[in-house]
């Protein structure tokens, strides 16, 4: 099986890639189309160079691997995507082949989250726009799409995790509720910018508190996304 985890920045997706990770039969693979979305859009994101030296720039070839042979031969393969990158240009037809998962989080705590490590987010970063768009195509195709939101995760994890194993239909492991201090082998070159709190845990962190205070000069991107929050958030899980 494999499954392809779509979501924004800042939004449990590395955390949820360690639980999967963990395992012991699942292989995973961190953002495949992050070099060919900087080569494409010649946007200036921290560790840039090091990016596009580390992945494929082309992405019908990103896409072909990620339907190639599993690596280790795993009977899962886990896909952490984010939804950004998913511009003009890059296909989408081998997501057919897929089983597609949408990780969300209200967009009041990805912005905060994300501010502190880039200034001046814009709707088009954060991704819920292409997210919901996400969700659209996949139900074009037939497909049901399966919602998962990361504050339901963090207040019950083992229960949250559970239900998705299920609805996936494959078993649920206790293994994903915890993961070596220091990374994952897999993660991306980039990891070194923004996986800082990640590689400090060995599991998920508690519940979330209230929502964060969003700057003034950051409420259009808030008032914008939040429509789009909530109507992906009408079908989770």
């Amino acid at each position: 099986m494999r499954i392809a985890m779509w979501s924004g920045p800042r939004n449990l997706s590395t955390a949820m890639m360690y639980a999967f990770g963990n395992r012991g039969d699942c292989a995973v693979v961190d953002e495949p189309f992050y070099a060919a979305y900087l080569a494409m859009t010649g946007l200036n994101h921290p560790m840039r160079a090091e990016i596009l030296e580390s992945q494929s720039r082309e992405p019908d070839e990103v896409a072909k691997a990620l339907l190639a042979q599993v690596p280790s031969a795993r009977p899962y393969y886990y896909q952490k995507h984010m939804t950004q990158h998913m511009i003009p240009g890059v296909p989408r037809q081998w997501m057919r082949e897929v089983t597609n998962v949408f990780l969300i989080r209200h967009p009041a705590r990805v912005i905060a989250s994300y501010a502190v490590k880039r200034e001046n987010p814009t709707l088009e970063d954060i991704g819920f726009r292409q997210q919901a768009e996400l969700i659209e195509l996949v139900r074009s195709w037939g497909h049901a799409p399966v919602v998962v939101d990361s504050h339901d995760i963090r207040k019950d994890p083992a229960g949250k995790l559970e239900q998705l194993c299920e609805t996936l239909g494959m078993p649920y492991s206790p293994k994903m509720l915890t993961w070596p201090r220091g990374g994952h082998k897999d993660d991306g070159v980039w990891a070194a910018h923004w996986y800082g709190a990640v590689w400090n845990s060995t599991g998920f962190a508690g519940p979330e508190g209230s929502l964060p205070e969003v700057q003034e000069d950051l409420q259009p991107v808030l008032q914008a996304a939040l429509p789009l929050y909530e109507q992906m958030k009408a079908a989770r899980i």
